[in-house]
């Protein structure tokens, strides 16, 4: 186990927490999934990634991991939309669920341990809200079945609203059969046309909250570990949520940590599919590398809104470029110099066989005293380098899982691989086995944490067309550059300092920066600077 505890934002306490592992070290999870009635867009694909990393951090640091996530397949707007589109609501939620399992992927994320769907779950939904009417915190109306929000004294805790203040508030127009504005649906009556299962209330379908604490309880229990989910479950669903499980099992908390993650927008706006304003992610995939899509999703902390537009995406590619060609640089390093990929070997366990060092990712997979004595300056510097790496990385994750930070790491172990590798071409003369170790351990490191844990390193194939690409970028950039210096070396000659200063002021401000020598005009990135 490592050392570095490990803190999570909790949306129910508001605070950064330490967190407590259960005696058995089975860290139980549940995901709110999608409503499948539209295909999956890259606003689904951020919870998704995110908890496929968290549940691979914490396997790493030794636990054992249970992932669940649903689908919401009895819902208003899947009944909508196959009305409209003449199908069976059911058979049009089965094909969006598996046009989001194939989306999600091809983007390298791994199925959840279980997809519980409503539909095959009704008799534990019903036996729940026969539990909550028998306790007093439910009622029926007209086949209908509603929840008490008054006798649940902590109601609006986790969003931080008072049930006083949120009854004031309520501008929507009352059920006059409902008890107070606020209570929620358990159950609803049937409508024609509407798919219906049988209850002791009449035919009727679920309401949207009980599916989740019905489904979650019935797979991980009471005190679940984590429950995720966007930003705007916060209010009603994961409130109500908490009213009807501690009230079903009056053995509080239904769950320990809270963890919603930022929302996606289109300029002011949330990304939703009813808003139209939406992103596929298989349109992405289609001009887009896995490992890219990743990165752009992974370099923002997962609770800040992250804002989708072709300028960041594109800002996100060349960060992702840097990253993918120091290391296809450093791989086809090693190649040249008959270095063999660290643990490239080594036989992947079997998908029902644990790995026989959970913890090896998040250590160093060197010792920089050990090497020291055969190593020249500059590589007990790097390998000091390599050696840190692991541990920041840890750090950064243990932050509140912390992806951005743990992605900051490699970029610095990327520059410190470019410039050894640089040093050690100069130098000539091969490499010695202290340095072809450190070359390796380097490259293991950027495997198994940037490759294996966040997937944002590309395998060997791809990473090569990575750099290819960002290759030819770069030497169109260079050609542009030198072409708008060769003007204004003609306005300084032509003594047009104000165009020759305006030019050298216009790249600095794109980050190049120009230095006027007795040997000519240089220039280079301010990066690089």
């Amino acid at each position: 186990m490592m050392s570095q505890p490990i803190r999570v934002y909790n949306t129910l306490t508001r605070t950064k927490e330490r967190f407590e592992p259960p005696a058995d070290h089975h860290v139980r999870i549940y995901a709110c999934g999608v409503t499948p009635y539209a295909e999956a867009h890259i606003g689904h694909a951020r919870p998704a990634l995110i908890w496929s990393v968290i549940r691979k951090y914490l396997e790493a640091r030794g636990y054992r991991v249970t992932l669940v996530q649903n689908f919401t397949d009895v819902d208003d707007k899947i009944i909508d939309r196959a009305r409209a589109e003449g199908e069976e609501p059911l058979r049009l939620a089965a094909r969006f669920s598996q046009q989001y399992l194939d989306a999600m992927r091809r983007l390298g994320i791994e199925d959840a341990d279980r997809y519980p769907r409503v539909s095959e779950h009704i008799p534990d939904i019903v036996e729940m809200i026969e539990t909550l009417v028998e306790k007093g915190f439910a009622y029926v109306v007209d086949g209908d079945v509603f929840y008490d929000v008054t006798r649940f004294p902590e109601y609006g805790k986790l969003s931080g609203q008072r049930l006083d203040e949120l009854m004031a508030g309520t501008r929507f127009e009352a059920d006059e059969r409902k008890r107070n504005p606020m209570d929620f649906a358990l159950w609803k009556a049937a409508k024609p046309g509407e798919p219906a299962w049988d209850s002791p209330w009449g035919p009727g379908r679920p309401g949207w909250h009980i599916e989740c604490s019905a489904m979650s309880l019935k797979y991980l229990g009471n005190h679940i570990d984590f429950h995720g989910g966007g930003l705007d479950l916060v209010f009603p669903h994961h409130e109500n949520e908490i009213a009807q499980s501690e009230a079903y099992t009056g053995r509080p908390p239904f769950v320990r940590y809270w963890v919603h993650n930022g929302l996606i927008k289109m300029g002011a706006e949330k990304m939703s599919k009813s808003l139209g304003n939406v992103v596929s992610v298989e349109a992405l995939l289609e001009r887009h590398p896995a490992e890219l899509i990743r990165f752009y999703l992974l370099n923002t902390h997962y609770r800040s809104p992250l804002e989708f537009s072709d300028e960041a995406f594109e800002d996100a590619r060349r960060g992702w470029r840097r990253l993918a060609t120091a290391v296809a640089e450093l791989r086809r390093f090693m190649a040249e110099h008959g270095l063999p990929r660290s643990g490239a070997e080594e036989q992947a366990p079997a998908d029902d066989e644990p790995a026989a060092d959970p913890g090896a990712a998040l250590r160093s997979p060197i010792d920089p005293d050990a090497l020291a004595p055969q190593l020249d300056e500059a590589g007990r510097l790097f390998a000091e380098a390599v050696a840190q790496t692991p541990a920041r990385f840890d750090a950064a994750m243990a932050d509140d899982f912390n992806t951005a930070l743990a992605i900051a790491a490699l970029f610095d172990l990327a520059r410190a691989v470019n410039g050894y590798r640089q040093h050690l071409a100069r130098r000539g003369a091969g490499v010695n086995e202290a340095e072809a170790a450190v070359l390796q351990g380097a490259e293991a490191v950027f495997t198994r944490l940037g490759g294996e844990m966040l997937g944002v390193v590309p395998p060997e194939d791809a990473a090569e067309r990575a750099a290819a690409d960002g290759a030819a970028d770069e030497r169109l950039v260079a050609a542009l550059i030198e072409l708008v210096l060769e003007v204004r070396q003609e306005a300084r000659a032509a003594k047009n300092w104000a165009v020759a200063d305006r030019i050298r002021a216009r790249l600095q401000e794109l980050g190049v920066v120009i230095e006027d020598t007795p040997e000519g005009t240089r220039w280079k990135k301010a990066e690089d600077a």
